[in-house]
C-alpha cells in the first residue's frame, strides 16, 4: 500500500507533512511510515467515518485509532461518537447516522435476522477483543454465601424470591453470557430469574440502589463495583469461554458495498491501533488514562487499568492475575471474524426462543462476517490470518464447540427456552 505519489494523488505535500508529523508525535509503532494509504482504485470513498461507542474498556481501539492518528494514514477521519445505549446503537446504525460501530457481537446477528427490532443486512468487519466482561453478584447476595454459580443456585433454592439479573441488550454477548453461566449451574434464566436490560454505564448505579442482584456487562463496569464497595465479580467471562468473542466493528451490508475501501481503511486503523495497545505496559497505561476521560468512558484511571493488565480482584479479598484477560491483537489472533464466532450466537439465539427454527447457521455467518475483506486489511499490515475459518473451544461446562454441527449443538442443552 506504499505507492509512489503521482499527480493523480489529491494529496498534497503540506497534507503528507501534516499527517507525518501526527503520527511523529502520537508516537506511533517504529517502522510504520506516516500517510501511506493507497491512491488511486483504493482511495476511501468517504473520508470522514462516524463510528458509534458505548462507553467500556473495549471501545479502545476504535478511539486510540483516532486519537493517534492511526486513521489518518489511510486517508480518513475517524470520528468517534459516544452513545447511551445499545439499542440506541442499533437505531443509528439501521438508519445510518452512525456509519460504524464498537458494538456486541450477537446485535449485529439480531439485527440481520430481525431478532431485535429492525430487520436490516449487516456486517461484521473484524472482531474488536476477546475476554474481559464479568458477572457481578451484589454484596448482599455474597454476604448470604452466593459468591459463584453454585452458591447462588443453592441460594435462590432456599431464599425463595424473585432474582433480578440485568444483561445489556436481548441478543447480546451478556445476556448470552449470564444465560450460559446460570444455566451451567442448573438455573433456568427465563423460568427462575429475572431478567432486564440496563445500559451499561448505567449498571454500577442500577446495582448500588438495589434493582438488581446480579449483572453481567464489559469492563470498567465490573471491577468499578468493587471500588464502589457494592459487589463482587462472581465469574469473569474469560472463565466462561478463554478468549471469547466480544464487541466487533460492525455495519450495515449496504455501507460494505457502497464503500469498500472506507471499510477497507478503517479497518487497517483500527488493526494498528490494536496492535499498539497490546505492544506493551507503556502502551496500555496511556490508553487507559486516555479513554478514562469524559469524553469516553468517564471514569477514574483506576476502575480501567488494573483489569486490562489481568490483576483481578473479586472484592471479598482475593486477588489473580490472569493471562486470559482482556487482548485486542494478541499477535494478531484477536481480530479476525471466524465464522464459528458469529454461528455460536446464533445457536444461542436458537436454544433461548429467540430464533424459532433453525437457520441456515453457516450462511448466515458467511454473509454477515466480512472476511476476504478482514483479508486484505489484514495482508496489508502483514497480519497473520487462520486458514480456518473454524475454530474450536471448550466453555465452562465442558462443552465443546466447533462450529461443525451448530443444529446438533444448538439442541444439545437440557436447560432452553
Amino acid at each position: 500500500m506504499n505507492l509512489p505519489l503521482t499527480r493523480k494523488t489529491d494529496m498534497s505535500r503540506r497534507t503528507l507533512i501534516k499527517a507525518a508529523a501526527a503520527t511523529s508525535a502520537a508516537g506511533l509503532v517504529p517502522g510504520l511510515q506516516s500517510a501511506v494509504y493507497a491512491q488511486g482504485s483504493d482511495k476511501p470513498e468517504k473520508e470522514e467515518v462516524r463510528i458509534g461507542f458505548i462507553p467500556l474498556t473495549d471501545c479502545a481501539s476504535v478511539v486510540m485509532a483516532s486519537v493517534l492518528g492511526f486513521d489518518k494514514k489511510y486517508g480518513v477521519k475517524i470520528i468517534p461518537s459516544k452513545e447511551a445505549s445499545w439499542a440506541g446503537v442499533r437505531d443509528k446504525l439501521v438508519n445510518g447516522e452512525l456509519d460504524m460501530a464498537h458494538v456486541l457481537y450477537g446485535l449485529i446477528y439480531g439485527v440481520h435476522l430481525g431478532l431485535s427490532g429492525p430487520k436490516k443486512d449487516m456486517a461484521v468487519l473484524m472482531t474488536l477483543n476477546h475476554n474481559g466482561q464479568a458477572i457481578t453478584l451484589s454484596k448482599a447476595l455474597a454476604e448470604k454465601g452466593a459468591v459463584d454459580a453454585t452458591s447462588l443456585a443453592k441460594l435462590m433454592k432456599t431464599d425463595k424470591r424473585e432474582y433480578t439479573f440485568a444483561q445489556t441488550f436481548p441478543t447480546g454477548t451478556h445476556a448470552m453470557w449470564l444465560y450460559y453461566w446460570l444455566s451451567s449451574a442448573g438455573i433456568n434464566p427465563l423460568k427462575e430469574a429475572k431478567v432486564i436490560t440496563v445500559p451499561p454505564p448505567q449498571m454500577v448505579a442500577n446495582m448500588r440502589v438495589g434493582n438488581m442482584d446480579g449483572y453481567c456487562v464489559g469492563e470498567p463496569w465490573g471491577h468499578r463495583a468493587i471500588i464502589d464497595g457494592i459487589g463482587i465479580t462472581a465469574v469473569t467471562t474469560q472463565d466462561i469461554w478463554k478468549d471469547h468473542p466480544e464487541k466487533v466493528l460492525g455495519t450495515t451490508s449496504e455501507f460494505v458495498k457502497k464503500y469498500p475501501n472506507t471499510a477497507r481503511a478503517v479497518m487497517m486503523a483500527v488493526l494498528e491501533a490494536s496492535r499498539w495497545i497490546d505492544a506493551g505496559l507503556q502502551n496500555k497505561v496511556k490508553m487507559a488514562e486516555t479513554i478514562a476521560d469524559k469524553s469516553y468512558v468517564n471514569t477514574g484511571v483506576d476502575a480501567i487499568n488494573q483489569r486490562i493488565l489481568g490483576r483481578y480482584q473479586n472484592g471479598l479479598g482475593k486477588t489473580w492475575d490472569d493471562p486470559n484477560h482482556m487482548k485486542f491483537f494478541n499477535d494478531g489472533a484477536v481480530n479476525f471474524p471466524y465464522l464459528s464466532d458469529g454461528m455460536w450466537f446464533l445457536t444461542q439465539h436458537k436454544r433461548w426462543g429467540l430464533i424459532k427454527e433453525h437457520p441456515d447457521y453457516l450462511a448466515v455467518a458467511q454473509q454477515i462476517n466480512q472476511i476476504d475483506l478482514y483479508k486484505q486489511a489484514a495482508g496489508a499490515l502483514k497480519i497473520n490470518v487462520p486458514k480456518d475459518a473454524l475454530r474450536t473451544s471448550k466453555l465452562i461446562d465442558g462443552v465443546v464447540w466447533d462450529g461443525k454441527d451448530p443444529k446438533k449443538y444448538a439442541d444439545s442443552f437440557t436447560i432452553k427456552a
